[in-house]
């Protein structure tokens, strides 16, 4: 058998819609991706349980890991704007079984936060219409994968179409954001606010921080509420200039989320203070969803605002959830890493068809699945949703700086942003994955106990385990024999993005 470089049909691309992107667009994706507002509503409160007035610095501190991997996967970007993004990544740096392993902990990632996205959107739609039900009702499950259901149409139908859809969606949601600080701000200096608190410089301060378990918890939770800004690189291939705008896209997206959360943070403080009664943010009934609380005491008769905020951050992340995972897993079957049919793209639309629809059709059936078996069974795997990211983030980061190991005493530049700040990033997310194992290793974290451990630790070691098992099934195949061999991706394969992005690439044929 031939060890000759493998090209497509044209060393052009994959097939994907060039051209289609702009910052703009590429930033929209990576904020919808993030689900802004649900991320605070589902998050805030438990910040504040943790670390009590530190809630705005922890939102800081979190921030710092994200920037450092941004950096990484700029400048991976910059060099291999490849959709795969850290599998593809992970194989030039480090070999296939590293890149399969990152591919994989990106699909699950995305597959375990969709179930939850489409549950939540569900939960809000029924409440909105003033039922009250419980997240196993079969009513949410039905309306739930109606919202996948959808959203993979709409992502199977093309990235533009997406882009205009999210446009309007993520709009909506920063309006209700908006209405949020300017309410509260105004209930605080009006002094009508129930508990009002003025702004104080220490919460601001990192050395304030006096329990270092809720120390470690707000930042784990923090993490995952950035999680979703490396959505617009992996839709590089799609971008007017794959090498440089979705960079850009992924630093623009992680700043203007960093001002975000702390912005509404401060303003929720000052609106509302830190008591344990009430609408106070110290309150535990209120920790899942602050924002319900506190709705109609803020907005009155307009409280409905921000349950249809809610419910539209959700349906507007489910479907960017949905596009890293398709091109990821497209990537892997263009490269031999997954069954050909992954590497299938519509002719007329140019997304992968076959890997878009599998992403919806097993996210569905996962939800499904789990919902019956039962609730607290997906409530912990969605707890458990850190590590899948921490894994891949950390991956990417050593990738970075493994790969250009010879660059790095070309100039500072070079040693800062190829090399040290990736590193950083890489080992504090490491620190994150280890340190939330341990603490999911306990029997009182989550809402389930499996073989006399934390169930979350359990569903969050054992769906990346199960990614091992896949791997060497799938190596056992014909197909995959060049991909394990480092034949059909490695440090010298060609990059398969267009030359000039305003050309459209037909289908890829058979021939990699």
């Amino acid at each position: 058998m031939s060890t000759t470089p493998i090209h497509l049909e044209r060393p052009d691309g994959k097939g994907l819609a060039a051209g289609t992107l702009g910052l703009w667009g590429s930033t929209v994706i990576g904020l919808a991706s993030t689900a802004p507002v649900y991320s605070l509503v589902a998050t805030l409160g438990f910040v504040v349980l943790a670390v009590g007035a530190q809630a705005p610095i922890a939102f800081i501190v979190a921030f710092v890991p994200m920037l450092l991997i941004a950096f990484a996967y700029r400048e991976l970007n910059n060099a291999v704007p490849d959709c795969g993004t850290t599998f593809t990544w992970g194989t030039k740096a480090f070999g296939p079984w590293v890149g399969w392993m990152g591919g994989w902990g990106v699909a699950v990632a995305g597959m375990v936060v969709l179930a939850n996205l489409a549950q939540i959107a569900s939960v809000y739609f029924w409440s909105l219409i003033g039922q009250d039900l419980a997240n196993d009702d079969w009513r949410v499950v039905v309306v739930a994968v109606i919202f996948i259901a959808a959203m993979t149409w709409v992502s199977w139908r093309g990235v533009e179409i997406g882009e205009r859809i999210q446009n309007v969606l993520l709009g909506i949601q920063y309006l209700a954001l908006a209405i949020f600080v300017v309410a509260a701000l105004w209930q605080f200096f009006a002094g009508t606010a129930p508990n009002p608190t003025p702004f104080s410089w220490e919460w601001m301060n990192p050395f304030a921080f006096t329990d270092w378990s809720g120390f470690t918890e707000a930042i784990l939770l923090a993490l995952f509420i950035y999680w979703g800004w490396d959505t617009c690189l992996a839709l590089n291939e799609e971008t007017k200039d794959p090498q440089r705008i979705p960079g850009r896209a992924a630093l623009l997206t992680t700043v203007i989320l960093l001002f975000t959360y702390v912005g509404v943070t401060i303003a929720a403080m000052m609106y509302a203070g830190l008591g344990e009664d009430g609408t106070g943010l110290g309150n535990e009934a209120n920790a899942d969803d602050f924002f319900l609380a506190i709705k109609d005491g803020l907005l009155g008769p307009f409280g409905w605002v921000l349950v249809v905020s809610v419910i539209i951050s959700a349906i507007s992340s489910t479907q960017t959830t949905i596009l890293p995972t398709a091109r990821g897993t497209l990537a892997m079957g263009v490269y031999r890493a997954l069954p050909a049919r992954f590497k299938d793209v519509h002719p007329t639309y140019k997304t992968p068809s076959f890997s878009t629809i599998v992403m919806g059709v097993v996210a569905s059936a996962y939800y499904i699945g789990m919902t019956l078996i039962s609730d607290n069974i997906l409530q912990d795997s969605i707890l458990s949703l850190g590590l899948a990211i921490a894994f891949y983030y950390a991956i990417t980061g050593f990738a970075c700086v493994w790969y250009f190991r010879k660059d790095l005493t070309a100039s500072p530049r070079e040693f800062f942003f190829k090399g040290l700040f990736p590193l950083l990033g890489g080992l504090m997310l490491t620190w994150a994955f280890v340190q939330s194992a341990i603490d999911m290793w306990d029997v009182d974290y989550g809402y389930t106990v499996l073989f006399g451990i934390g169930g979350t630790f359990v569903i969050g070691i054992g769906s990346l385990a199960f990614g091992l098992v896949l791997m060497f099934l799938w190596y056992l195949f014909p197909r995959s024999k060049r991909f394990f061999r480092g034949e059909s991706l490695n440090r010298e394969t060609q990059v398969m993005v267009p030359d000039e992005p305003s050309v459209t690439i037909r289908s890829i044929d058979g021939g990699i």
